[in-house]
């Protein structure tokens, strides 16, 4: 039994650094995404042993400030962002409305041979050239989904040219004379990472992806559009726009 006042009322350790860690993610020392140091490193920083900054770090996980990924480290939680899925969906409006930054990168605009699904997708002859996008979307800096577009080759001439001039593939078909589109279907599914997706979206290989498969077509109902995204789990809720 402590019958020293002042030893009863310390704080633990581990709630000091918890406190300190919190206070860092607060003013914008760690920012969502961001990697927080190793146990060790922070074992070394404070003078504790890892046992100590284990236990700190769960209490932020607890308060949801931290997600940790084993064999990967801690990392500053993001703030999911509410992205609608309904007739127009459209990624810059959902990520503005969600106060968030919108962002896509290029990793590669080609042209190729439909496969055997995206052909039918589009309505087209299996084998017809179609535009393939492969890019990344970003809110506020962090990796959000990387995704697949899939245009119509014959339909669409020029497109290319405008999605390497446009930021988004809304101005892109207006500029090649689609002027307006609605998604026609969506199909969700849960999925792992793949390497490659786990590359781009900073996460490890195996963990959760939110798999969209949708057709977007014009206003006569002919499909411009066939698209894969990989949404990182974490990152984004999901609601259906009716």
């Amino acid at each position: 039994m402590c019958n020293d006042p002042a030893k009863s009322r310390r704080t633990p350790i581990w709630r000091s650094i918890a406190a300190d860690l919190r206070n860092s993610i607060a003013e914008g020392r760690y920012t969502p995404g961001d990697k927080l140091p190793t146990e060790a490193a922070l074992a070394a920083r404070f003078g504790v042993n890892r046992h100590t900054v284990r236990h700190a770090l769960a209490q932020l996980t607890k308060e949801g400030l931290v997600r940790t990924r084993r064999g990967a480290g801690a990392f500053v939680a993001a703030q999911p962002t509410d992205y609608a899925i309904g007739k127009r969906v459209r990624f810059h409006e959902n990520l503005l409305a969600a106060g968030r930054r919108p962002e896509k990168r290029i990793l590669q605009i080609e042209v190729r041979a439909a496969a055997a699904g995206e052909a039918q997708a589009l309505q087209i002859a299996e084998g017809a050239q179609v535009y393939a996008y492969h890019g990344l979307s970003l809110g506020d800096g962090l990796p959000i989904s990387v995704f697949e577009s899939v245009f119509p080759f014959e339909r669409l001439p020029g497109l290319d040219v405008a999605l390497q001039t446009h930021s988004g593939v809304t101005a892109a078909l207006a500029e090649v004379g689609v002027t307006d589109y609605t998604r026609v279907s969506t199909r969700l599914t849960a999925v792992l990472a793949a390497p490659t997706h786990a590359l781009h979206l900073h996460l490890r290989e195996g963990d959760p992806l939110l798999k969209s498969t949708s057709v977007n077509a014009d206003a006569a109902l002919v499909p411009v559009e066939y698209g894969r995204t990989f949404f990182a789990g974490d990152r984004v809720t999901l609601t259906l726009d009716g």
